[in-house]
């Protein structure tokens, strides 16, 4: 018999730049089978699992038209440098013995599958962990964006942000030794007070969908596991009670 579970069906955002560690580029092996181990727990639980991942360890299209190349260009080129880090955790997925399909939004059928919301529901309640890569397939519009558009697309229950922090602070915690975190907060409140859970329109969508979004600290072992089975970690952004834009984490 599986442990109860708050959520049934998850989708975790990964940024590119979690997949390189210590280095200052590309992939690191270490990271990809340390993330597949913890996949494989929440896998686990019997939660299905679509994993959207980004491509800056790479290629960040908005840096790249920012030095002069064109925008939209530069963006395809991120897009497909989110294709390279969704092929190498698929591998890493797969070696820890869990079935996956990669989903792109930009069609490539000699590597992967296009994005089709049926198909990909339909993968993860066989059990398999959908990797969905390309962000929406158009330019312009942010991985954290197609995070939350897939998100609300496969109706998961909640959309999980790995990130090198516990959670979100009403200052960078890395530079300022006083900040405080966060328990709860309201989506406008952090789309108000610009406190960096995603951007704006991802945060919008969620609001409008009503889809809570955890941020957690990746490189804490069994973090992501246990917020799956309802144990409290990391800041919860959602919905709040009228008048209310926050609460203050005060376990530390």
């Amino acid at each position: 018999m599986q442990p109860a579970t708050k959520y049934k069906r998850v989708l975790l955002k990964l940024s590119g730049e979690a997949l390189m560690g210590e280095q200052g580029y590309g992939i690191d092996a270490e990271v990809l089978n340390y993330l597949a181990g913890e996949l494989a727990q929440v896998h686990d639980l019997g939660t299905e699992i679509a994993v959207v991942v980004g491509g800056g360890n790479i290629l960040r299209g908005k840096t790249a038209a920012a030095e002069g190349m064109d925008r939209a260009q530069s963006d395809y080129m991120g897009m497909l440098a989110t294709v390279i880090n969704a092929l190498a955790l698929q591998d890493a997925l797969e070696h820890a013995g869990l079935s996956t399909r990669v989903q792109t939004g930009i069609e490539m059928p000699s590597v992967a599958e296009p994005f089709i919301r049926r198909r990909g529901i339909r993968h993860m309640e066989k059990g398999r962990i959908v990797i969905l890569a390309a962000g929406t397939g158009n330019p312009y519009f942010t991985t954290d964006t197609a995070a939350a558009l897939r998100a609300i697309e496969l109706n998961c229950e909640v959309l999980l942000k790995a990130t090198k922090v516990d959670g979100v602070y009403n200052a960078d915690p890395m530079r300022v030794p006083t900040a405080r975190r966060f328990r709860e907060v309201s989506y406008m409140h952090a789309i108000t007070m610009s406190l960096g859970v995603m951007d704006a329109t991802a945060l919008s969508l969620c609001g409008e969908n009503h889809l809570p979004i955890v941020v957690f600290d990746m490189h804490a072992r069994g973090k992501m596991c246990g917020i799956v089975r309802g144990e409290p970690g990391g800041t919860l952004v959602h919905d709040m009670s009228a008048g209310q834009d926050f609460v203050w984490d005060t376990s530390n």
